[in-house]
């Protein structure tokens, strides 16, 4: 049984590092808040103190943090792990990202020896943790045979999208362009209920039940209707994903109207005070209106 690590133990990488475990594996694992690596490790597995420490016992690095930047400071930085992975060694790159970026670490990482996967993922916390999320993948056929099994412990649904990088970060762009106007017009939706007089829970009764209804107004808001904006998902993850889709767009000349107003609003969002807040908090630039469990317009 191959050694694995995960980097990143936050809603989606904390599930997954147990679906791992789940699985049967005992995964090296490091997150910067070390007392969650140790939590974790308690019940199973391995805490480390640096990403150089997961990398010289894994044969397989998971990384799930934020972007690229944490990206390239978990490879690259100060104790990074790139200089400690053993050659034929796979490193497994979970986060939302420039395609060309994905593109050119794989070169950089082959340079060194070390296999890579462009491995953006979806499907929520929950999906994370019991195994049941989607991969979105490509690379070489030798970095798919070091690492399938571990990919199948956790996700449902592994798509091989090509055998080089950066086709697995196209798609999961075109998720997030998806998953942004979805919520972006779940908030606005809700808004304009709320502007009407309309029962909150009546209104997402019927919506969640009729042809209107989409995974992200059902799930989003729920989180309005509960009043909790608690970041599972933060506003400005969407600021970075939307401004990722319109980067992408962008450099060949194409028009993406839905994506930019979308982006204009979490943008909108953020900057009223509401970045680390969950992205269903979009909903607060809409003015006029008196949100579930606050009596303030």
């Amino acid at each position: 049984m191959k050694t694995v690590g995960m980097i990143g133990l936050g809603a989606m990488g904390g599930g997954m590092a147990k679906s791992l475990r789940r699985a049967g594996h005992a995964p090296y694992v490091y997150d910067l808040r070390l007392h969650v690596a140790q939590a974790f490790a308690q019940e199973g597995g391995v805490a480390c103190a640096t990403p150089a420490e997961v990398g010289a016992a894994s044969d397989v690095v998971v990384s799930v943090v934020v972007n690229a930047a944490q990206t390239e400071s978990v490879l690259f930085g100060e104790n990074g792990c790139a200089g400690s992975m053993k050659p034929g060694s796979v490193f497994v790159m979970c986060s939302t990202v420039d395609p060309n970026w994905s593109v050119a670490l794989e070169a950089r990482l082959a340079k060194q020896g070390i296999l890579y996967l462009d491995a953006p993922i979806s499907g929520g916390a929950a999906k994370a943790a019991s195994g049941e999320m989607t991969m979105m993948t490509a690379g070489s056929p030798q970095a798919y045979a070091a690492c399938e099994s571990l990919l199948n412990a956790m996700a449902a649904k592994v798509y091989k999208l090509g055998d080089s990088a950066g086709a697995g970060s196209k798609v999961k762009i075109i998720n997030q362009l998806l998953a942004g106007v979805h919520i972006a017009a779940a908030a606005e939706a809700m808004a304009l209920g709320l502007r009407e007089g309309v029962d909150p829970a009546a209104l997402y009764e019927v919506i969640t039940h009729s042809a209107g209804n989409s995974w992200m107004f059902e799930n989003r808001m729920a989180h309005v209707l509960a009043a909790d904006y608690t970041p599972l998902s933060a506003v400005d993850i969407f600021v970075k994903d939307l401004g990722l889709v319109l980067d992408m767009a962008r450099a060949s000349k194409f028009p993406l109207p839905l994506s930019s107003t979308a982006h204009q609003m979490f943008m909108q969002a953020s900057t009223a005070g509401f970045a680390k807040e969950d992205d269903s908090a979009v909903i607060k630039i809409f003015p006029g209106i008196t949100l579930p469990g606050s009596d303030k317009s």
